[in-house]
């Protein structure tokens, strides 16, 4: 295979978004390549692509809402051979790829919960009724009103710096970011407190960054392989499958994590009404070999409690 290793004269081309987070995360696998094969940084070139959630900034997500919303056009480019690898947020992730590409290399995660930044209170319980929380998350919107029905929820998007802005500007009192997120810019001092999954379960694949190359592509598969993280890979087995089951998308708040202690595997899942109404939660272990099988079960169980119409918008 060393003859087929890219070099700066025909780097290996990685194709990501172009936030600063997707650019970190893109030179973290950049470089874990090139520690892997001693090769240098130039034999790898950044692909900047730009997404449908990239470029449609000014309306709820949910309103332009899909499978695919932060990476179809990635995988468009990768089909057609104009990248050689894609990077991604797995939160962001469809549970199934498109024809002719595979998804099976995850870095080691990082942490996992979500971050609550506020330049006022310490925490959701210090705010007052009818407090304003931005997020731009079905999930963290249904969750907040769960346990929170007193305030209210406002639309919220942007990078970390637009974010912050509109905290000072008055729009919230307070948002959320993912604490990985902030791990790979070098801003952990952005969060105002990290919340405990007991009190926020994140998002399926949290923290987790995947890499999609083509079904065919032998030398990616080969150069993938040295860099992959088994453990996380079977985190997310029983994620994603949990997610499959629910079909779930960027327009159901559902919530997911899978945890290993040895040779068991924990999973805890929960549905919510996007309205904050109600949420069902289940938590199982198993063996870590029968994660897949185990997330399943739990999505077909919550969607059975749950019944017709759960998801559905209340008017």
């Amino acid at each position: 295979m060393t003859r087929d290793l890219p070099t700066p004269d025909t780097p290996m081309k990685l194709g990501t978004r172009g936030s600063p987070l997707a650019l970190a995360q893109a030179h973290e696998t950049r470089d874990r390549l090139a520690a892997a094969f001693d090769l240098p940084q130039e034999a790898f070139e950044v692909v900047v692509i730009k997404t449908t959630g990239d470029r449609i900034i000014d309306r709820p997500l949910k309103e332009i809402g899909g499978k695919g919303l932060f990476t179809r056009e990635i995988e468009e480019a990768l089909l057609k051979g104009e990248i050689d690898i894609a990077i991604h947020s797995m939160k962001d992730m469809p549970v199934l790829q498109p024809e002719g590409l595979s998804l099976d290399t995850y870095l080691p995660r990082e942490d996992v919960r979500d971050a609550f930044v506020s330049p006022h209170v310490r925490g959701l319980a210090d705010l007052e009724p009818g407090a304003r929380v931005g997020t731009s998350s079905l999930r963290r919107r249904a969750q907040v009103l769960v346990a929170y029905p007193h305030l209210e929820v406002v639309e919220f998007r942007g990078n970390v710096q637009t974010r912050l802005r509109k905290l000072d500007d008055g729009v919230a009192a307070c948002t959320f970011l993912a604490m990985a997120g902030l791990n790979r810019l070098g801003r952990a001092d952005v969060a105002t407190a990290a919340i405990a999954p007991e009190e926020m379960l994140p998002a399926v694949a949290q923290g987790a960054i995947g890499i999609e190359r083509r079904a065919d592509d032998t030398r990616a598969a080969e150069m993938l392989s040295a860099i992959h993280d088994a453990h996380t890979g079977q985190r997310l087995a029983a994620e994603r499958a949990f997610l499959a089951a629910l079909d779930g998308s960027c327009e159901t708040p559902i919530a997911g994590l899978a945890e290993i202690d040895g040779g068991t595997l924990r999973l805890r899942g929960q549905v919510l009404r996007p309205d904050g109404s109600e949420a069902l939660d289940d938590d199982q272990s198993g063996p870590v070999e029968d994660g897949a099988a185990l997330g399943r079960e739990m999505g077909v169980k919550l969607l059975e409690r749950a019944g017709p119409g759960f998801f559905d918008w209340r008017v």
